[in-house]
């Protein structure tokens, strides 16, 4: 190769590694694959809040929830993530209430047997995920305060024999919908029951290694 070939190249290649040093030296900047996390079904609570004509809030939970995310944790970027909510899991201590919210006036578990929540945005700085809710078969942008409390190896299980401790993802979420903006109208007239429910989630999520 002539010195004029090898001239020509040579910028070229300079600038190539120099942009490859600078982007593995980049704080944030991630070229490795997310971790994939699967929520523990034994360590995810899911419950919600709303007022009761205005005299006490009622608090509720539902028994039944997935979800998995993919996460880079060096990064602190979430990739996706989904979380499903089983409709008929719902539990208020009150086996008559439990029904009533079970029928068409409220979650209508018959035809809409799952809430379904997508994650669409995740702003580590801000501590908010953005993502799309569906209830009733209805789909709405919602958002959730997120703390992502602890990181760790699992204190409570060693491993194996050839294997290291789990590691755990421990979060809690918080958010508010108003359930009329999904089609559920029932006791609003009056304020009988509230508008307004607050979403609480906690979770811990293993990672899949």
């Amino acid at each position: 190769m002539s010195r004029s070939a090898h001239s020509a190249l040579a910028p070229k290649s300079c600038s190539l590694l120099v942009a490859w040093v600078l982007l593995i030296g980049t704080p944030g900047v991630s070229l490795a694959d997310p971790d994939h996390w699967v929520i523990d079904e034994d360590h995810f609570s899911v419950t919600f809040m709303v007022s009761h004509a205005g005299f006490a809030q009622q608090f509720g939970m539902f028994l039944e929830a997935e979800g998995a995310f993919y996460y880079d944790e060096q990064a602190d970027e979430l990739h996706s993530g989904e979380v499903t909510i089983r409709s008929d899991s719902v539990f208020t201590d009150h086996e008559e209430r439990d029904g009533h919210v079970r029928n068409e006036d409220f979650l209508h578990v018959d035809a809409y047997p799952e809430m379904h929540f997508r994650a669409t945005e995740y702003d580590a700085a801000g501590g908010v995920l953005r993502g799309e809710f569906t209830l009733l078969g209805t789909t709405r942008e919602i958002e959730l305060d997120v703390s992502i409390n602890r990181i760790d190896e699992s204190p409570f299980d060693s491993g194996g024999l050839f294997s290291d401790p789990p590691r755990v993802l421990g979060a809690s979420l918080r958010g508010t919908i108003h359930r009329s903006e999904y089609g559920m109208t029932y006791a609003l007239e009056d304020e009988l029951v509230g508008d307004e429910v607050q979403i609480m989630l906690e979770f811990e999520a293993h990672r899949q290694d």
